[in-house]
């Protein structure tokens, strides 16, 4: 049984990776109903959240039906972090995590992000500020280093757990790769094999089939996968890995009626949580992501696109199944 803290994941949780702009409540939502164990929000500047920055405050949003969820923030100033930590956990989520991974230049350039990582002293000093500061468990979401010859996770990994956080994700890739080439889960095994750290290691990056993650979950040795942009458009591949792992066998693909049923379903829960307008804007960048694969489906995206009213949108559904 996996557990961060005293919370109970079951044997192998899958994870949704925080993703900016995707891992919103309607998505969330979506891929909690298809399988996904734990969810995170899309990171929270610390600066946003103690200036009541509307976008910021939005993202702490969190249901019911999406637990256990963790809300993740990102900064480089403790002061700023230990505050945003208390909102945080005034929330309250079941985790708070911290963005040690994010390789954008406006962040990992700030030192926030994967730009702590070339500063160990202090990643642990603001990571100890911050479990102390709250009651809940704190995990991180890291990269293994920020280019190959600063890759230092084992070390990142020993300083974190002694500082206490409750649960490592490792992103098997360095911050100079960003999100190109392969992820390397060798580093991601070393760090789950080494018999100093004791709290549960996820491993993210590049799980896109369920044939991968069960080769990876019994090559590697993770506890867990967190799940990112495969989950895009795709939330049925959680429970096709649950399935795939379980009994060696695929589930059928979604048909398409399956699809649009749930591309539906995530239009409704994105119109009751940003309004008409906004809900049907945010969710054009979702179209093309649940049609992928499919025959003959630029027409219907292009028609979807042009919709400005939620009324059209469902017609125009409706007639493809």
């Amino acid at each position: 049984m996996v557990k961060i803290g005293n919370l109970s994941l079951g044997k192998f949780p899958l994870l949704l990776a925080p993703m900016e702009d995707v891992s919103d409540p309607p998505f969330r939502y979506v891929c909690k109903k298809l399988g996904a164990d734990v969810m995170y929000t899309e990171f929270i500047s610390a600066e946003g959240l103690i200036r009541e920055a509307s976008k910021s405050v939005q993202k702490l949003d969190i249901y019911d039906y999406e637990r256990p969820i963790g809300i993740q923030i990102f900064g480089a100033n403790l002061a700023s972090m230990e505050k945003a930590a208390a909102i945080v956990e005034a929330a309250q989520p079941e985790i708070l995590d911290i963005n040690y991974g994010c390789p954008v230049k406006n962040v990992a350039c700030k030192g926030a992000g994967a730009g702590i990582l070339l500063d160990l002293e202090k990643m642990q000093k603001l990571t100890a500020a911050i479990v102390k500061k709250v009651n809940i468990p704190v995990t991180v979401k890291t990269r293994l280093g920020w280019d190959e010859q600063t890759i230092k996770i084992m070390e990142v990994a020993q300083r974190l757990q002694d500082v206490g956080i409750q649960a490592l994700t490792i992103h098997g890739r360095t911050r100079k790769q960003m999100y190109k080439g392969q992820a390397d889960w060798t580093w991601i095994a070393k760090v789950k094999n080494n018999p100093n750290i004791k709290i549960p290691i996820f491993g993210n990056g590049d799980i896109d089939s369920p044939e991968k993650a069960y080769t990876y979950k019994n090559k590697y040795g993770v506890d867990g996968i967190m799940i990112g942009r495969a989950a895009i458009g795709y939330p049925w591949i959680f429970n096709e890995i649950k399935h795939y792992c379980k009994t060696g066998t695929l589930l059928p693909p979604p048909t398409l009626s399956e699809r649009i049923h749930i591309l539906k379903t995530h239009l409704d829960y994105a119109i009751q949580w940003k309004g008409i307008q906004k809900g049907i804007l945010e969710m054009r960048k979702h179209y093309t992501n649940y049609f992928r694969g499919i025959p003959h489906a630029k027409t219907w995206k292009l028609q979807l696109l042009a919709c400005n009213h939620h009324e059209d949108i469902i017609r125009i559904l409706t007639t493809i199944a």
